[in-house]
């Protein structure tokens, strides 16, 4: 790897040697960071829309988000395949498979990126019909579903850029693309939505241009400290063989990925069917949700670059010593989120809306969620393990199962035999499911056995 980068080396994180935890700890920090950046110039976005819109705008934002994840997040898996493939590569001291790998990714980001944006535009009304989005929201739904689809390229090429550089081992650079990335839109949302009065089409506009913008800031940052990757602009060469191991590892994460969105429409529809205060608490409840989600994200993509690194060096031993400890931390750093999250729930709440009724609904949302997440983390963490490995299918299968044989069907039981307004219950019990699936993995897979009695024999 020496050959391959410039002479600062502080941002890079060896996950092969020294302690396991803190490598994973400041691997996970610039991401941590990141996501609160993230989150915060979403909860920007929020704040000015419900100020400057009203609640109508409000669950516009909430339900428009569902459809665009579900075409980006198959691209997104793909860009996760990328990492993976990276990571052991780094691990094998592979470099030039490195650069092979970059330039393919930068391929697949163009062949996804404008087909999803031109395809989000034209089917945005027959998506909105299919989650039932109610007529005064229609509207502003669909301008904020069309815009946001514009911005596809930039945020699928953002994201394949980042997966890159988590694979290298490089998780702060991140962390500055977010900063870029969050203060263009804060300054875009208070110009396009409180300044020129542009509504939910200037908050979509916002974001947009803050995914391109952290887009080329990617580009040129990999340009200059990665210089012997050759990384380029536009698309110039692919490798065949690289492109056969990045899908197939990456297209089953972005299917799952991309079905498990699809059923966050589903269950959309049924927040929908609840009438526009309850659409808007659940919006609002999101937000916080979000905030407590960054442990699970960061802890997540380091488990992914730890495993993937020490299992490209056949370090075994290594891989035996932290496939526990990472997804426990996890899980307490989540729990520990999580309640301190409620603690404060209502004040929060109260920055968003003043309606009681969305209150009640978005407080009784966040408390449900939040003292169930924890179960979520340490199943998301041990996935990524086993994904940094390559073994995809499995964890594909547990999350479809998850989604489609649990959450959905608990769902739409509450709604239908209970209240529909504690259709929320569903996700603790879909994550305890999870949970449990993932720790079996660990106890019964012969794969997973298979590796963990190498650390014997090397």
């Amino acid at each position: 790897m020496e050959g391959c980068v410039s002479k600062k080396k502080s941002s890079k994180i060896d996950m092969t040697s020294g302690s396991i935890m803190k490598n994973v700890l400041l691997f996970a920090i610039p991401i941590v960071i990141g996501n609160i950046l993230q989150q915060m110039y979403t909860t920007v976005d929020t704040l000015v829309v419900s100020n400057f819109c009203g609640d109508s705008a409000l669950a516009a934002v909430g339900t428009s988000s569902q459809p665009v994840e579900v075409l980006l997040c198959i691209f997104l898996g793909i860009g996760a395949g990328v990492s993976i493939l990276v990571s052991q590569s780094v691990g094998a001291g592979r470099m030039d498979r490195v650069k092979d790998l970059s330039a393919t990714a930068i391929v697949l980001v163009y062949i996804s990126g404008i087909p999803i944006a031109l395809i989000g535009w034209i089917l945005a009304p027959a998506i909105l019909q299919f989650m039932h989005v109610p007529a005064d929201v229609w509207d502003e739904a669909l301008i904020y579903t069309r815009l946001v689809f514009l911005g596809a390229l930039g945020n699928i090429g953002y994201n394949m850029n980042a997966g890159i550089l988590r694979g290298l081992g490089d998780s702060a650079a991140s962390l500055w693309f977010l900063i870029v990335s969050g203060i263009t839109n804060i300054v875009f949302d208070l110009a396009f939505v409180a300044g020129f009065g542009f509504g939910v089409a200037g908050a979509a506009a916002a974001t947009s241009i803050a995914m391109f913008l952290s887009w080329i800031v990617s580009i040129v940052y990999i340009r200059k400290k990665f210089q012997k990757l050759e990384f380029t602009v536009f698309p110039r060469r692919y490798n065949s063989h690289d492109l056969k191991a990045i899908l197939k590892i990456g297209l089953p994460i972005g299917i799952n990925n991309s079905l498990f969105s699809f059923g966050h429409m589903a269950l959309q529809i049924l927040v929908n069917e609840q009438g526009r205060q309850f659409m808007a608490g659940a919006s609002v409840a999101g937000r916080i949700t979000g905030l407590t989600n960054i442990a699970i994200t960061a802890m997540s993509s380091a488990a992914s670059t730890f495993a993937g690194q020490n299992y490209g060096a056949s370090n075994y031993r290594r891989l035996r010593e932290g496939y526990i400890k990472i997804p426990t931390v996890s899980g307490l750093l989540t729990l520990s989120f999580g309640l301190m999250a409620i603690s404060f729930r209502m004040p929060i709440l109260r920055f968003f809306s003043q309606d009681e009724m969305v209150l009640l609904y978005a407080g009784r949302y966040v408390v449900v969620i939040l003292l169930s997440q924890w179960c979520y983390a340490v199943f998301n963490c041990i996935s990524n393990i086993v994904n940094g490995l390559g073994y995809v299918k499995y964890t594909t299968i547990i999350n479809l199962m998850m989604l489609w044989a649990v959450r959905i069907p608990t769902a739409y039981v509450i709604d239908r035999f209970f209240d529909g307004t504690y259709i929320m219950v569903c996700f603790p019990i879909s994550f305890l499911f999870g949970m449990l699936c993932m720790i079996g993995y660990y106890i019964f897979s012969p794969s997973w056995k298979e590796v963990m009695s190498r650390a014997d024999r090397f």
